[in-house]
């Protein structure tokens, strides 16, 4: 299995053999690679794609030899081109439409609460509810060359859902700009608003997406765990209650023999030893 070019070291496979949508393998130094594969389709999100999706950070939530997650694509131009437009505008009743789109958020808050970083590999073109799908991941690394969007409006759909995750990652005006207009922006742009974390050609992608994930491998688990559900928690909070909240994170790590075990590597000159505890 490939991600754009990137072939796990020695993966193992632990999703259910009945998933057809998404691939998931883990390499042996805990990086899960969650691969959209139904390159038919353009990784169109539908039910099916999405239930599965859900199903893969759901395994990656549990499975402890899990400490980073990257989200790719096997197609060669599309990372997804979105929410399938077949199902919007298909016959069913409205009741039966709006139940399916828990999906979405669903999606996105089990990024949030994963406790574990999640890194897109954009690979390619990035539109629609995919681009709400790589906002919510903790970094995003992107291929020269592929696109951001959310073109919905221009076949009279407005990104409602997405749009929350849009305007907590871009200044207003652009972000509006983006919904209103429809226009796509390229990967070297996406990197200027800081929605892209690095622009990469594409001989060198497949080997920065598998740096970036065994680096963030190597930090603590428990600490990146402590790290990013903090963040989840106070993003949103007003200055006092967050610093509140992070206050008393940051004692609670001070618990940790991780954090003890780093600071004694950092002075012995040597790599740590993560304990979890």
């Amino acid at each position: 299995m490939t991600t754009n070019g990137i072939r796990p070291a020695a993966a193992r496979t632990t999703m259910p053999a009945t998933t057809s949508r998404v691939r998931y393998e883990i390499d042996d130094q805990g990086v899960a690679w969650l691969t959209l594969d139904h390159p038919d389709s353009r990784n169109a999100l539908g039910d099916a794609m999405l239930d599965e999706l859900l199903v893969g950070f759901a395994a990656a939530r549990a499975d402890d030899a899990v400490r980073v997650v990257v989200l790719g694509s096997s197609h060669e131009r599309v990372f997804s081109a979105g929410g399938d437009l077949k199902a919007f505008a298909g016959d069913v009743p409205t009741i039966e439409k709006y139940a399916g789109l828990e999906r979405f958020p669903q999606l996105y808050l089990a990024i949030a609460e994963l406790g574990k970083p999640v890194i897109c590999a954009a690979g390619g073109d990035v539109l629609a509810g995919a681009f709400g799908l790589a906002l919510a991941c903790d970094l995003v690394i992107a291929r020269e060359g592929v696109r951001f969007g959310c073109p919905e409006i221009n076949v009279g759909v407005f990104p409602f859902m997405i749009s929350a995750l849009i305007y907590r990652n871009v200044d207003r005006m652009k972000a509006n700009e983006l919904m209103m207009l429809g226009d796509p922006i390229s990967a070297t742009e996406a990197h200027r608003l800081n929605i892209v974390n690095a622009v990469v050609p594409d001989e060198e992608f497949a080997e920065t997406v598998r740096g970036w994930a065994h680096r963030v491998a190597a930090k603590s688990p428990l600490l990146m765990r402590m790290g990013k559900d903090a963040l989840a928690a106070t993003r949103d909070l007003p200055l006092r209650e967050a610093l509140d909240g992070l206050r008393s994170q940051l004692a609670l790590a001070f618990t940790t023999e991780d954090i003890k075990e780093g600071v004694a590597a950092f002075r012995e000159k040597r790599d740590p030893v993560w304990r979890m505890r």
